[in-house]
């Protein structure tokens, strides 16, 4: 394989697949991307064996064919080559890779094309319908409530339900909930269940930032998004979710409203404060006011603030792990939020007032138990 293209294009193309090559891997061909250079153009192809990119580069090709080289260093020698520069790959039957520009020459092993991991297999594909800036404020609400366990693969990425109507996406790792329901969604070809990965979500963001057209299609086992020239797959989770609706309390009759930013700021400085193993912070609400304390007794620290809330009554006190409830007053995207509760050891429901009338946003969030 020998083709030439400028800097630029390849440098963009890198940087893109770099997001589906793992950093560290028992598989060294991971580490690679897969450069194809046909008649009809060339691709790049780089995979974790989760996710899957896809991209394309203008370039001339002298001679078709396909190799395997090691991103980390292609990616180096790209980035650090003057911007005007023009680069040929070329890769010979031994796998030998030299990297050619105006100012020089760089050599390098490749490894052999069929060595590289095949691309996902693509059948029955279905239009997901879903507007790119709706799916991206979806993930950007609800993703942060994804598990990492990986002894627990079905909490790993995000539920989410195609119904004619409505669209639902669902994040929880067992401590906290996080649920996001459209009722204006117009479904595409696509109605069902999937828990799409994680990562593959966050990847896609990028792209929708940048207000490029996106088009999802969803498979038996794939989920693809199109992008301009680049294409991303992943594997759907083959897992059953968990019955999150019968998590959700509905006797959870204390209600309290508060300023979410006052809120958050309050719980931000009194876990300062906190242990570091455990983050437990304490609320007390009582009529007008919530008294936020926490205290470590192996380091003799403690702190206490009063925010103003409203709630007429009888007083309780909950124990949270303070970390989880930033990462939900984060997310909350309202001024002013309702904090619904029972008893202190049962789950409190935490809602945003401020929302367009087609979504409804609902957080929930285990408790500690405190001591006395």
């Amino acid at each position: 394989m020998k083709n030439s293209t400028s800097k630029s294009e390849l440098q963009r193309a890198l940087q893109k697949l770099s997001k589906a090559t793992p950093t560290r891997s028992t598989i060294p061909i991971l580490s690679c991307v897969l450069i194809e250079a046909t008649e009809e153009g060339t691709t790049l192809r780089s995979t974790d064996l989760e996710i899957t990119i896809i991209t394309s580069i203008e370039s001339s090709i002298e001679k078709p064919g396909s190799a395997a080289i090691p991103l980390q260093p292609l990616s180096e020698i790209t980035a650090e080559l003057p911007d005007d520069t023009r680069i040929t790959i070329d890769v010979n039957e031994n796998n030998n890779v030299k990297i050619t520009t105006e100012i020089g020459s760089y050599d390098l092993m490749g490894k052999p094309a069929d060595e590289f991991p095949a691309t996902p297999e693509l059948n029955q594909r279905l239009d997901a319908g879903i507007d790119a800036n709706i799916l991206n404020e979806m993930i950007s609400t609800v993703s942060f409530a994804v598990s990492k366990d990986d002894l627990k693969p079905a909490l790993t990425g995000v539920y989410f339900k195609f119904e004619k109507e409505r669209l639902t996406a669902v994040a929880t790792d067992g401590h906290r909930l996080a649920k996001y329901v459209r009722s204006d969604f117009r479904a595409g070809d696509f109605q069902g269940e999937v828990i799409v990965p994680r990562k593959f979500l966050n990847t896609i963001t990028s792209y929708i930032s940048n207000d490029e057209p996106i088009q999802l299609l969803l498979g038996d086992s794939v989920f693809t998004a199109t992008i301009g020239t680049d294409t991303i797959y992943t594997r759907i989770i083959d897992e059953r979710f968990p019955d999150y609706q019968s998590v959700i309390p509905t006797d959870n009759e204390k209600e309290i409203s508060a300023n979410c930013a006052d809120l958050l700021s309050a719980v931000k400085r009194v876990s300062i404060f906190s242990n570091k193993a455990t983050h437990q912070i304490a609320i007390r609400a009582a009529s007008g006011s919530a008294i936020i304390t926490t205290e470590d007794p192996e380091k003799a620290s403690k702190a206490q603030e009063t925010i103003e809330i409203d709630y007429d009554g009888e007083s309780i006190d909950v124990g949270y792990n303070a970390a989880y409830l930033k990462d939900i007053l984060a997310h909350m995207k309202s001024d002013k939020i309702v904090v619904k509760l029972n008893t202190p050891i049962s789950a409190g429901l935490f809602y945003p007032t401020s929302l367009n009338n087609n979504v409804e946003i609902t957080m929930l969030l285990m408790p500690i138990r405190l001591n006395d």
